[in-house]
Parts: C-alpha cells; sequence; structure tokens
C-alpha cells in the first residue's frame, strides 16, 4: 500500500477541518493582519514623543567683584540640585572649604548661548567673588555661569517626563550595553525571538500561568505604543505580530531610537519617566553624555522593572540589578576588568531628590503663564515641548519667602491675620528675580503681588515730587514748601483737608525735608500747583492696569495698584528713567532646541534722566533723616539705599519701595479683608524689605551725586546759597545750570568763625 493510499482515509476525515482553518485564516487573518500592518504605519511611520514643558531659572553669573557670600552660593548649589563631593569632579557635584568652592558644571544651552561644562574654583571674600579660576586649562575666568536649576515643569495631555535624544547621540555603551543585557540578538532576529518564546513558554506550563516574558526590545517597544499590559494569549499573539511588521517596515536604528526614548524607567506622582535620555535627569541630574558606566549599568537595569529596582526606594536591589548589568558588560567585552571591579565598588550615586519639580514658585510662574500667553497662546503651552527660560534668582527668592514669613510670624498675635507679598528685580535691567504672593508661597492661590490691588498710600509722592524737579527752572531740593494746613474745594461743593501723620503743621520746609518726612499738607500745596491732570498724565503714561484717580485725594496714594505694579513704577527711577515693562522671561527654546523668541531689555532712551538722579538722591535721606530711619540706622546703612514708605488710609496697608546699586524690592503688609492693620509703611513693609536685603547680596548705591548734579551750600530757611560755614548750612545736589542765583549771607557767623582760627568756605 502505498503512503497515498495509507492516508486517504485521515484525509477524508481531515479535509474540512483543513479548508476551514485555511479558509478562516485567509478570510480573518489577512485582514487582521493588513489593520495591524496599517496601524503600524500610521503610528510608526509618523511617531512623535510627547514632551512637557520646562521652566528654568537664570544662570547663576559670577564675576570678580561680584556680591557673592558662601551661603547663597551654597543655597544656589542645592537648588540646581548639585551634589556635595569630595573632589568635585564629575558634572553636577561640588567641594566647598571655607570661601572656597570647586565646582563641577553640567553646562547648558540657552537663547543667549550657554556654557559648556568646566571645573572651576570660586573664591570670595567680604561678600564678593574675588576670583575664578578654570581647573583644567589653569586660566582665570572674567565671568562664568553656573547652569539654570529647573523650577517648574508643564505637563500638557500626556503626563510624561521625555527629552527626546537621537540614536547618534547615546553614550554606545548604553547602546551595546542595552541589547547585551536585554536583546542580544536583536540585530538578526525578525522581531521576536524564538526560543526566548519557547523558554517563556515552558515556564508558563510549568506554573500554568502566563507570567514569563521571553520578549525582545521590539516587542518591549510595541508594548508601550500600541498595548496595554494584560497578561493574556491574545495579547501576546498581537504583540508579537506587530514586532515583526515592525521589523519588516523599519530598520534596526530606526527602531532602537524610538525604544530609547520610550522606554518606561520611573514614576513621580502622575508623571512617568520615558526614554533614557529624561531617566539620566531623573536620577543623576546629569545628561547622558556626563554618566559613568555603573550609572549607565543603572539605568540598563532599571528596564526589567523600574518600581521594584527603584533606588530611591530599595537602594539594596538596584545595587544588586546594577552589579548584574555590569557582570554581563564584562562578560561581553564591552568593559574590562578593572572598570568592572572600579564600578562594583561604587555607589549608586543617585540624586536624593528626583529633578522634576512640577512647580516650585507658583506665585513666580503666574507670572511667567501671563507673559508667555501674550507670545504663545494657552494652547501652544500646553501642548508641551518647549524650554521657558526665566529671570528667577533661586535664592532671591527664598530669601523674600522667608523675609516675608518670618517678619509676619515676628509681630506674634496680631500677625496671624497679615498677608503680604514682595516683587523683587534687577534694578538695571527690569528682569524680575523674585515674586511672592502671600505668606504661603507654596500653595497656589489668589496671587497678592500681582492680583492685590491696594491703595499705595505716600509710596507715590516721590512721582508727584519728580513732575516738579523736572522743572529745574522753578523747582529744586531746595525750594521751600509750606507745610501748612489746605483747603481744596472738590465737586458738589465738597471740601478736603489733609493733615499730616503726626497731627501738626512744621511751616517752611524745603523740599526735599517734605519728601524724606512724608508731610501731606507740603506735598498737597506742590501737587495742587503742578495741577492733578498734569501728575495723572504722567502715571497714565506708564499704562498700568487701572485709571488713574483724577481727585486731588491722588497726591496722597488714593490709588490702588498691585505691588507688581508699583514696582513698575519704582523701575523707572531706578533704571535711571528708563520706561520699559518688567520681564519674568528671557527666552524659549522648541522642542528641536531652535530659538524660538528672545525676550531682552528695550532700548529706550531714559526719560527726566537728570530730574531722576536728584529724585534718587532725595529717597536716599529718607533712611537717612526721614521715615525710614530704622534703614539708615541699621547695618543695612552702608547700602545707601532709596526707597519710600507709604501707609493707606486707616493703617490698611503698608508698603515700603526701596532699590540699592543692583536691586528694587517693593514690600506689601495688610489684610485680606482690608480691615486695619495698626501698621506704618516703617513697622510693617520696611521690616520685610531690611530682612531681605540682610540676606541678599547686593551692590551699594552711590552716596555721591550722579553726572550732572552740582552741589551747594545752602541756607535752609531760605533755599538761598549761604557760605558753608554758616550755622545750619546744608549741602544739596542741583541740576547743573539752574543753581539757586539769591545768596544769604551770615557775615556775624563768618566774623565768629574767623575769631575761632576757621577758615570760613563758600561753594557758591
Amino acid at each position: 500500500m502505498t503512503v497515498r493510499e495509507r492516508f486517504r482515509p485521515w484525509w477524508r476525515i481531515l479535509r474540512w477541518p483543513c479548508w476551514l482553518g485555511l479558509g478562516l485564516a485567509l478570510g480573518f487573518g489577512v485582514p487582521y493582519t493588513w489593520v495591524l500592518n496599517q496601524r503600524v504605519v500610521q503610528r510608526f511611520g509618523d511617531l512623535e514623543f510627547s514632551q512637557p514643558t520646562r521652566v528654568y531659572a537664570r544662570p547663576l553669573a559670577l564675576a570678580p567683584g561680584m556680591p557673592m557670600d558662601g551661603a547663597t552660593l551654597r543655597q544656589e548649589l542645592e537648588f540646581a540640585d548639585y551634589t556635595n563631593r569630595v573632589e568635585a569632579r564629575v558634572p553636577g557635584t561640588w567641594s566647598g572649604q571655607g570661601d572656597r568652592f570647586v565646582i563641577a558644571s553640567r553646562g547648558y544651552a540657552d537663547p543667549a548661548g550657554g556654557e559648556l561644562p568646566r571645573r572651576v574654583l570660586v573664591t570670595l571674600a567680604q561678600g564678593h567673588v574675588t576670583s575664578l579660576l578654570d581647573l583644567t586649562s589653569r586660566e582665570p575666568l572674567a565671568r562664568w555661569h553656573l547652569d539654570p536649576a529647573r523650577i517648574a515643569t508643564l505637563y500638557g495631555a500626556h503626563q510624561e517626563e521625555r527629552e527626546v535624544i537621537r540614536l547618534a547621540q547615546l553614550p554606545p555603551l548604553l547602546v551595546t550595553g542595552l541589547q547585551a543585557v536585554e536583546d542580544r540578538d536583536f540585530n538578526s532576529h525578525i522581531g521576536i525571538d524564538f526560543s526566548g518564546i519557547a523558554r517563556a513558554l515552558l515556564a508558563d506550563l510549568r506554573t500554568h500561568s502566563l507570567e514569563q516574558g521571553g520578549s525582545t526590545l521590539t516587542q518591549q517597544l510595541v508594548r508601550n505604543l500600541f498595548l496595554d499590559r494584560s497578561r493574556t494569549l491574545v495579547r501576546k499573539l498581537n504583540e508579537a505580530l506587530l514586532s515583526i511588521l515592525i521589523t519588516a517596515h523599519y530598520s534596526r536604528g530606526r527602531i532602537l531610537d524610538a525604544y530609547m526614548n520610550e522606554v518606561y524607567l520611573g514614576q513621580q506622582g502622575g508623571q512617568a519617566i520615558h526614554g533614557f535620555a529624561a531617566g539620566s535627569r531623573f536620577y543623576f541630574g546629569r545628561p547622558l553624555s556626563a554618566l559613568r558606566p555603573q550609572e549607565i549599568a543603572l539605568l540598563v537595569g532599571l528596564v526589567r522593572g523600574p518600581s521594584y529596582y527603584d533606588p530611591r526606594r530599595y537602594p539594596a536591589r538596584a545595587l544588586a540589578r546594577r552589579n548584574t548589568v555590569l557582570d554581563e558588560f564584562w562578560r561581553t567585552g564591552l568593559i574590562g576588568r578593572s572598570m568592572l571591579d572600579y564600578a562594583r565598588a561604587t555607589p549608586l550615586g543617585v540624586t536624593p531628590q528626583p529633578r522634576l519639580p512640577r512647580d516650585r514658585f507658583p506665585n513666580f510662574l503666574d507670572l511667567v503663564r501671563r507673559q508667555l500667553r501674550r507670545d504663545f497662546g494657552a494652547a501652544r503651552l500646553r501642548a508641551g515641548g518647549l524650554s521657558v527660560y526665566t529671570t528667577l534668582d533661586p535664592s532671591a527668592q527664598l530669601d523674600a519667602e522667608s523675609a516675608l514669613s518670618e517678619t509676619l510670624a515676628a509681630l506674634g498675635p496680631r500677625g496671624r491675620a497679615l498677608e503680604g507679598a514682595v516683587v523683587v528685580t534687577d534694578s538695571r535691567s527690569g528682569a524680575v528675580r523674585a515674586l511672592v504672593g502671600g505668606r504661603d508661597p507654596g500653595t497656589p492661590g489668589f496671587n497678592r503681588a500681582l492680583d492685590a490691588h491696594r491703595q499705595i498710600g505716600s509710596t507715590i509722592k516721590p512721582f508727584v515730587y519728580l513732575v516738579a524737579l523736572s522743572q529745574p527752572q522753578r523747582w529744586s531740593l531746595a525750594s521751600v514748601l509750606q507745610d501748612e494746613p489746605i483747603d481744596v474745594p472738590l465737586p458738589n461743593g465738597r471740601h478736603w483737608s489733609p493733615r499730616n501723620d503726626d497731627n501738626r503743621s512744621h511751616g517752611p520746609v524745603l523740599l526735599v525735608d517734605a519728601l524724606a518726612h512724608s508731610y501731606n499738607q507740603a506735598s498737597v500745596r506742590l501737587g495742587m500747583q503742578l495741577g492733578v491732570p498734569r501728575i495723572r498724565r504722567f502715571l497714565s503714561s506708564f499704562e498700568l492696569s487701572a485709571p488713574i484717580n483724577p481727585d486731588p485725594s491722588l497726591l496722597l496714594g488714593a490709588q490702588d495698584l498691585s505691588p507688581y505694579e508699583l514696582a513698575e513704577l519704582y523701575q523707572f527711577v531706578a533704571s535711571g528713567g528708563r520706561p520699559e515693562p518688567l520681564r519674568a522671561v528671557r527666552g524659549v527654546l522648541g522642542a528641536d532646541g531652535h530659538l524660538l523668541k528672545r525676550y531682552g531689555s528695550a532700548v529706550v532712551q531714559p526719560q527726566y534722566q537728570v530730574a531722576v538722579r536728584l529724585l534718587t538722591w532725595a529717597l536716599q535721606q529718607v533712611p537717612v533723616m526721614g521715615t525710614a530711619r530704622a534703614l539708615g540706622a541699621s547695618p543695612l546703612g552702608v547700602l545707601h539705599a532709596a526707597g519710600k514708605t507709604g501707609t493707606s488710609e486707616g493703617q490698611r496697608d503698608s508698603w515700603f519701595a526701596g532699590f540699592t546699586g543692583s536691586d528694587l524690592a517693593v514690600v506689601w503688609v495688610g489684610r485680606d479683608d482690608d480691615r486695619p492693620t495698626a501698621l506704618w509703611g516703617a513697622t510693617g513693609a520696611l521690616p520685610v524689605w531690611m530682612r531681605l536685603f540682610d540676606k541678599l547680596p547686593t551692590k551699594p548705591l552711590s552716596a555721591a551725586p550722579l553726572p550732572g548734579l552740582d552741589l551747594r551750600w545752602i541756607n535752609p530757611t531760605s533755599g538761598h546759597l549761604e557760605s558753608s560755614d554758616c550755622d545750619g548750612a546744608r549741602q544739596l545736589p542741583f541740576i547743573a545750570g539752574y543753581e539757586p542765583t539769591e545768596d544769604d549771607t551770615c557775615l556775624l557767623d563768618q566774623f565768629r568763625h574767623w575769631l575761632q582760627g576757621q577758615k570760613p568756605e563758600y561753594s557758591g
């Protein structure tokens, strides 16, 4: 009997099931495979990875002569997630002894260019940087920047942390090591490893489960891109078929490129960490290019189970897994024996905290969002993929937060109901260095720095006086004002009779004294002579959000502004008369690293420049002899700060706005319910300002009059020129060419000094 005759009975029995199976395979399997193939082409062929928008602080600039102390530098390093190591040779580490710091920077790129990684010796002395030395080239540096700290992450629809990086940019050891550990036949199989599947099936049969893997890198990628995490037979069949299709369509390099950016490596709250580049930042605070073999081995080891081998929660497990991977690196010839021994002996080296801040400073970030929406819109920001570089100074922000909370706490029981806000800017450029919107700055909510519009009280007076000083032919610091009761008629037959805070009138006073002591009656008399409409037009030129009060009460600060808007007004004075808006953003980069927008200081001509210099000198007298005497009498007197206190009607609001040679800060203290605080500007806001500048490295303001001003001795009673040896004579600056022409002689005083052997002086 032939073979054909022997199997004919069996064929009669099996032919219909065979034809039915073939029909099902052709009728269902082919269309199903075609559908999966279309899905692969559509999803994988146009693969785009979601990336969050990352927000960064400003890079810390250091140069010889710049204000800086050891405590602030340590705070900056800690905030930027630098690790204190003995030798500080690995990027992202530092060591310090006394006022000498060795810093191994990571390097960075930003809208202004950035810096390459360096190892720098920073030497400080007496609150300043004395020298910077590049420890590699042994050359001194004129200027150097520490990479900016990441302060916030704005996630869009996908709560995924990812930093896209291409295959050619990856460390070779990561690429080859991953294949050695996870898929040694990656370059030769068809997307699935039959021997691995056989081993997994045998294990599943023995345990009566579907728990074993045996998957290739391609299969792992398929699970992340296409499938859920269920362990059913159907899902495994889909995984195998999709892996074969991807391998048939795309090169090994393309598949590996996608895997490197998609692999899941951990979790922080609601944010999933995807890709090795993000994993490197998350665990080590450094880019992949700066990782050592043992750190690469840890990342590769985490692929097997990021939660189980979490190095922060389970360091012993992670260490064992890392060493197993290092052994595999050595067995496959990727590292030598000496490197293996050294790498196994090193600790894990992960940062104590993940470097993925969601929102460290919600009040400041509120300002950043508002400024970005003008150019990018809310939808573009939600889409993610941007790198936003801000002006935030982390140490200034932390100092401002603690200054406010500590001052309010020091007020005891009455301080519990108080709130406050602080705005700190670079007095020259208008860059916002810090913004505190309340006594609990870490909690998002009502942002008092931007949205609390309160009466600004006497902080408006300098702008009334500036309007006067811009007319040097008529007004000077030596002009005599009458601080006497005044009756101002108002519409509808009403009258307004303002009083001084001490309920006294002081008679004839010099303009500079009326400003320093904040005399209300003298200020109103000056404002009425200037004309309220003129002052209103000047204030309106700043394009503030609220309309300017047209009533004479404007002269004493009956005008609602936010602390941020008041900072914009004082920025005009602090910057020497440059009318430019404050800014919180330096620039924005796209996901590909290309510059989308750069923000800088506007090139604007100063207005009323010499008059502003004269006003600045007058505001420096406020801490010397005026309402902020506590500042001038303290150790901060060496800053020669210029500023003005302010108290609204009924003591509902306490203000102080003051600036040094490099920094401006505006402080408000009050109650949300608008009830009286029993505080003046000098007892509420000024202590916050002083506590802030007691910590903040800053440049003093020059005590000498600036160019365009000449000093003259005058008679404080009349405001006329007088000899310096006359009793009570005072030296005041005047705009050059507009000194007083009248001359008061004091022959009796001069004769008396002559008899006493003193040589009289006369500067007129």
